[in-house]
Parts: structure tokens; C-alpha cells; sequence
């Protein structure tokens, strides 16, 4: 299982596409997704105290494009990348993900 963060309005036009190419796959030519894991220290980086995110929950084995962990940033962490669109049917789950009330987030296993 892999995760990417997402904005609903991003979410909606997947949905209704059918595919989730955002503007990372253009620009860097990948999809950033990230490990449970990692997913907290992204969303704190990246996300505090914003709202409106969803949690693609992806099963790696229905992902039609090439998945590669790498370390792009020199961090020593291998996160996963998804070259190409995202094909919807490999979503297991979408969670609405917001941030506690000081602005961070944290995973609810269940």
C-alpha cells in the first residue's frame, strides 16, 4: 500500500476523468506518493493546517504505470514515485484527511 495527498477538487476531476494526472506528472514527470510510514512527516512538511485533503490509499499491484522508490533529495529514504497516470481502479480507499487543531496531522490506523 502506498498513499498520496491530495485536494478534493484535484479528487473530483480525477473521478470524473477516470485518471489522476496532476501537475507533478507534467512538471517532474512522476506522481509523489509516499509509504504509511512516511506519510505523516509529508503531510507536515508539505500540508500543516491546510484542509480540504483526501488520502488515496493505492494498491501497488494494480498501478498500470511503473512504481520507483527513490531518493531524489538526498533524505535516505526510498519513496515511491508513480511514472504516469494513476489508473483510478487501483485506489482501495479514499480518506478525508485534516489536520488536528494545531494544524498537523496524524494517521488513524484502523
Amino acid at each position: 500500500m502506498i498513499l498520496h495527498i491530495m485536494h478534493y477538487s484535484y479528487l473530483k476531476k480525477a473521478l470524473q476523468e477516470g485518471e489522476y494526472a496532476p501537475e507533478s506528472l507534467e512538471k517532474e514527470g512522476f506522481i509523489h506518493c509516499s509509504t504509511p510510514e512516511q506519510v505523516i512527516d509529508v503531510a507536515n512538511a508539505i500540508y500543516k493546517g491546510q484542509s480540504g485533503l483526501f488520502l488515496l490509499c493505492i494498491d501497488e499491484s494494480k498501478v498500470v504505470p511503473e512504481i520507483v522508490y527513490e531518493d531524489l533529495y538526498e533524505t535516505g529514504k526510498l519513496f515511491p514515485h508513480i511514472y504516469g497516470p494513476l489508473n483510478m481502479d487501483a485506489i482501495e480507499r479514499m480518506v478525508e484527511f485534516a489536520p488536528q487543531a494545531d494544524g498537523t496531522f496524524k494517521l488513524d490506523r484502523q
